[in-house]
């Protein structure tokens, strides 16, 4: 699985954190975030992480900021993506069964390192549950989507 993860100034340091937590599990990572004492605004990675995943070049997102709020709003402007801003285990995990969330998106200045170590391993190992009752509710997210 290729993962395609992006941060803003506020998370460099938490990105490569991630970054090496994912290839130590076997995850190939592509980085489209800032460094180290790089200013960097929170739509362009979103952008970034968003066309990757739309090509197809990458399977999932993650996207790091101050909150997470910056980067889900951004990324949830892309036709296609379902990013969620998540801060504990338990939202990570259902956003991919139930919402069949594409990107992952927390903050830097919310979680610990403990914390989105665990978030990234709960997103990128839960599949998408193939309930009915949920792919009825995609397709209604999708119809909306479709029609603004």
């Amino acid at each position: 699985m290729k993962i395609a993860i992006g941060n803003d100034h506020a998370a460099p340091g938490l990105k490569l954190k991630v970054i090496e937590h994912l290839v130590n599990q076997g995850f190939e990572c592509i980085d489209l975030g800032c460094a180290e004492g790089e200013k960097c605004d929170y739509p362009v990675a979103a952008r970034a992480v968003c066309e990757r995943i739309l090509s197809g070049e990458a399977d999932l997102g993650i996207l790091i900021c101050g909150t997470g709020v910056g980067m889900s709003l951004a990324a949830n402007k892309f036709k296609g993506i379902r990013a969620a801003c998540c801060s504990e285990c338990f939202s990570a995990r259902l956003t991919r069964e139930h919402n069949n969330a594409n990107v992952l998106c927390f903050g830097a200045r919310v979680v610990g390192e403990g914390t989105a170590l665990d978030l990234v391993d709960t997103f990128v190992n839960t599949p998408f549950s193939e309930d009915e009752r949920h792919k009825r509710r995609l397709a209604l997210i999708k119809e909306i989507e479709e029609q603004n």
